[in-house]
């Protein structure tokens, strides 16, 4: 598919997802730019405790790259796993899948049986409001270290408008910070986000903000075509 506009997108996430958003913004017909303002990195963690666990909860296909060998542990228990994405890394780790959302890790505890639930996470991840008899405890297994904007999409960003896709509030907060710092023009930067809260946490003063209407990488690419077409 040819561009459906010359505008750049820049593409912020962390590797893997940076490649796999990537890909799939290409063959929306974006013109892609990749710069990842973060890079995952282990943590050392345990397990709570023996007891048998319901189910694990799983917002990041970044738990099974690098969750190290205590996953092992876990692979009899069935995995409720936020998207498509994560679902596929889950049984390429050798997991069953018992649900794939598509609305964000928050609707899917609200449909969660009764029982008690590992939701193993990155170091900034939301948290959970579960309703009554589902019990969750949360174990971070990853985080992810703040890169430099790369000075590749700050000369983009001088050159012409841009279009940024925002995947988390992390980013977004760092993107904020690392426009200021290279006293970047807001006004020419459009932001296309996961969520609202993403938006937010992107404080103000941009060219506009766009907000996807699922959280996820699908709904965020034709959002992000729909922007190049109009902004």
């Amino acid at each position: 598919m040819h561009p459906v506009h010359q505008r750049p997108v820049l593409v912020l996430r962390p590797e893997p997802g940076n490649t796999a958003t990537c890909r799939a913004a290409h063959a929306h017909g974006l013109h892609v730019h990749a710069a990842p303002l973060f890079v995952y990195a282990p943590l050392d963690w345990a397990l709570p405790d023996a007891v048998p666990w319901d189910g694990l909860l799983i917002g990041s296909a970044a738990v099974f790259a690098h969750g190290g060998p205590l996953l092992d542990t876990l692979r009899a228990v069935p995995v409720h796993a936020v998207g498509p994405t994560t679902a596929r890394a889950a049984l390429k780790a050798g997991f069953g899948v018992a649900d794939t959302g598509s609305g964000g890790l928050q609707t899917m505890v609200g449909a969660l049986a009764q029982g008690r639930y590992l939701r193993l996470a990155g170091a900034a991840h939301v948290p959970l409001a579960p309703p009554a008899g589902v019990e969750i405890v949360d174990v971070v297994v990853y985080t992810a270290k703040p890169q430099p904007l790369a000075q590749s999409a700050i000369d983009c960003i001088r050159r012409e408008p841009v279009l940024a896709l925002l995947h988390s509030g992390e980013a977004a907060r760092w993107f904020a910070e690392q426009c200021t710092a290279h006293d970047l023009p807001r006004r020419q930067i459009a932001l296309a986000c996961l969520a609202p809260r993403i938006g937010a946490a992107a404080g103000e003063n941009w060219e506009r903000v766009g907000i996807a209407q699922r959280p996820d990488d699908e709904a965020l690419l034709s959002l992000a075509r729909q922007m190049c077409q109009t902004v």
